[in-house]
């Protein structure tokens, strides 16, 4: 997840001045819950409801950017109840920080406080009521 700490100025972002308004990052969980999905789904019907449901979206703490240093450099990862599930390196990722701040810029005014999800490992699976799971940033978070 990235925080952003600064609005974006009016219109479509620069890439090369995105990072700049980086505040920091944190490990966020972009749940589903894949039967109100499916219901919508078969209805034809936009399925937010499937996103957008009482925490279903966790986000670690917050790390000052400074700190994090060079994200490239990084990976992050997801234990359920002990087992690796999802391992991901950040140079891997298809579009960079500044690339995606750029994209949604085209769509969305960025504001101070908003909060990024970036995108998804290989390894999404389902999670029940009781499962423990730790999610990481390498030793930072």
């Amino acid at each position: 997840v990235v925080a952003l700490g600064q609005d974006a100025p009016p219109g479509v972002l620069d890439p090369k001045v995105a990072m700049p308004l980086v505040f920091g990052y944190g490990i966020g969980l972009d749940l589903t819950r894949r039967d109100l999905q499916a219901a919508a789904k078969a209805k034809g019907l936009p399925w937010d409801t499937g996103k957008a449901f009482d925490h279903s979206a966790p986000v670690s703490a917050l790390v000052p950017a400074a700190e994090v240093g060079d994200l490239a450099a990084r990976s992050l990862s997801l234990q359920v109840n002990g087992e690796i599930r999802q391992h991901g390196a950040f140079a891997d990722l298809v579009w960079d920080v500044p690339e995606i701040l750029h994209e949604l810029s085209r769509l969305y005014a960025l504001r101070a406080g908003d909060l990024v999800f970036m995108g998804t490992p290989a390894g999404v699976g389902p999670m029940q009521p009781g499962d423990r799971f730790i999610a990481r940033l390498d030793d930072v978070i």
